[in-house]
């Protein structure tokens, strides 16, 4: 009796195989995911502990985005070249290594140096997701699969700084950075198991000149971004030397680019309507997600004197929003093919929520917040991923790496850029409000009698206070300073959610394929095969004298005649 052979996919896999392969995949990201929330709620203690000030609090994050930005592109070259089952795996390893060590850190420069290796892994991570994806799912199929990454989602970035406050309060916040050290062997496994891509060979050739150009550019402006008017003054000498070499290493990364025959981000794919509009998207988006999850949980420590723990739970709205948008979302764009209303929709929702944040207060009620949290989190879950889907879906498929990775870039980038602002604007309107606010704090100081000293030693100290230890009188006070400030930061981000809504209206409302990367490759070269070899036939000059039996045929009746 014949039994049935399951179908396999382009990629030579079948669709239980797809399911296993997710499966690795799955976990790699909940590793990223969760080493990254564990931390994040408890990263006001771990400041404070090591004695950092907001620079530093603001940097121990721009440190990780700024080399996830730059390792971003090169992943995404490196995808196109070399084997993606083992780049993952690396690029796993590499991440899960620096976040342990970054567990053993004594001062907030150590802490700072091993997130921004940890940052070169977590590059890795978003960018070959993504193109793996591609490789065994199809951009209209996709959404079948979101409840997955939802699920992962759910667990990684509601469970994360729940876990993450409770280990801070019950053990210590250095525990945080060695919880994922097993799910990262797991899911090494599971990838080398399960994992099956081909890849198409080429010759291997880097853009190390692309790479040391962009480097240079990205991190002169994010440094200058960050220091200046507290190390040195806007209009100065250092400030026209940063400015200006990042402005000649900007203009040699491109120039460079242009003459690369294998250029870290092909230049003349800005040439493509929809990958330009969408990376102009993607750089709100990224200022939106990155610049909330970071400022939100200092509101919650520093504006409303939450623990790690308390933080956590208070951020669960935004959380929720996301994860609700991308699920649904996902689900109806897989069944009825349609993407670009929820990208407007979504871009609308994530306006709202930031305007609307710029108006809290440390004793705004919180369900207010919630509701505010919860419309930003879902306008960035209706638009970050479908934006990296719309892209995928018209990049020629042997660019299918720099195209993913692309849009990546840019979101991380403008996430690096949207932190460094933000925190130097906190950082700027923090000092304000203090110097403001000095005859009321004093008094309330005074009021505390002998034990004000401490306080007051800890408020000079130039380190982030722990809030929620201040005595009632002082913490109020602290608390406003900071809401405030914090506020005020997210109004930068207004600006750039309306031109990531602007780009999303102009997009392209192209179909989505239902072919996976293997399966428009090998159509490309099918229609070069059936299709374009009879053009070119045509076009053939003669280059010989030859002549053929016809010719011969007209030439003898012309003779007889």
């Amino acid at each position: 009796m014949a039994t049935s052979t399951p179908a396999l996919t382009e990629s030579g896999m079948t669709r239980r195989q797809v399911l296993e392969a997710l499966s690795g995949l799955l976990l790699g990201m909940f590793v990223s995911m969760l080493a990254s929330t564990v931390v994040s709620t408890s990263l006001p203690v771990i400041v404070h502990d090591l004695g950092g000030d907001q620079a530093a609090f603001t940097w121990v994050v721009t440190a990780t985005l700024l080399t996830t930005a730059i390792s971003t592109p090169i992943w995404g070259k490196l995808a196109d070249l070399f084997n993606r089952k083992l780049l993952i795996q690396l690029a796993i390893a590499i991440f899960v290594l620096a976040t342990a060590a970054a567990g053993f850190a004594q001062d907030p420069g150590t802490l700072i140096a091993f997130r921004a290796v940890q940052g070169i892994g977590a590059g890795g991570l978003a960018a070959l997701s993504q193109i793996i994806m591609a490789d065994i799912i199809s951009p209209r199929e996709r959404g079948r699969y979101m409840g997955l990454f939802g699920a992962v989602m759910a667990l990684a970035t509601v469970g994360g700084p729940l876990l993450g406050g409770v280990i801070t309060d019950s053990f210590g916040w250095r525990w945080n950075f060695y919880i994922s050290i097993p799910f990262a062997i797991l899911a090494l496994i599971l990838l080398q198991v399960t994992l099956h891509v081909k890849r198409t060979k080429r010759d291997v050739r880097i853009d190390y000149l692309g790479i040391v150009f962009l480097s240079v550019a990205v991190s002169l402006l994010l440094i200058w971004i960050t220091n200046a008017g507290k190390d040195y003054d806007w209009w100065s000498l250092t400030t026209v030397l940063m400015v200006g070499g990042a402005l000649v290493s900007t203009a040699l990364f491109i120039i460079t680019e242009l003459r690369s025959k294998e250029p870290l981000i092909p230049l003349r794919m800005f040439r493509n309507r929809t990958f330009t509009l969408a990376v102009l998207a993607s750089i709100a988006t990224g200022i939106a997600m990155f610049g909330a999850s970071v400022f939100l949980s200092q509101y919650m420590q520093l504006a409303r004197g939450a623990t790690p723990t308390e933080a956590g739970l208070m951020t669960i709205p935004m959380i929720g929003g996301l994860l609700v948008a991308s699920i649904v979302v996902g689900q109806l764009i897989s069944r009825f093919g349609k993407w670009k209303s929820y990208l407007v929709v979504g871009s609308v929702l994530l306006i709202a929520g930031l305007y609307l944040l710029t108006t809290i207060q440390y004793d705004t009620n919180f369900v207010l917040v919630s509701i505010y949290m919860f419309l930003m989190g879902a306008g960035v879950g209706m638009t970050m991923q479908n934006l990296v889907l719309v892209v995928q879906n018209t990049a020629r498929p042997e660019e299918i790496g720099v195209g993913t990775s692309g849009v990546t870039f840019f979101r991380s980038l403008g996430g690096t850029i949207g932190v460094s602002v933000m925190g130097a604007a906190l950082a700027t309107s923090v000092t304000n409000l203090f110097v403001s606010s000095k005859d009321a704090l004093t008094e309330a100081i005074m009021g505390l009698g002998a034990d004000g000293a401490a306080v007051a030693e800890q408020l000079n100290s130039g380190t982030l206070p722990a809030v929620h230890t201040l005595p009632e009188t002082v913490r109020v006070i602290v608390e406003d300073i900071y809401a405030q400030g914090i506020a005020h930061s997210f109004l930068i981000a207004v600006p750039f959610a309306i031109m990531s809504l602007i780009a999303v209206i102009f997009l392209p409302n192209k179909p989505l394929t239902r072919m996976t990367t293997g399966e428009r490759l090998a159509a490309s070269e099918a229609d070069l095969a059936t299709v374009s070899a009879p053009q070119a036939m045509e076009t053939l000059a003669a280059t010989g004298s030859v002549k053929t039996v016809t010719d011969a045929s007209s030439e003898a009746s012309r003779d007889a005649r």
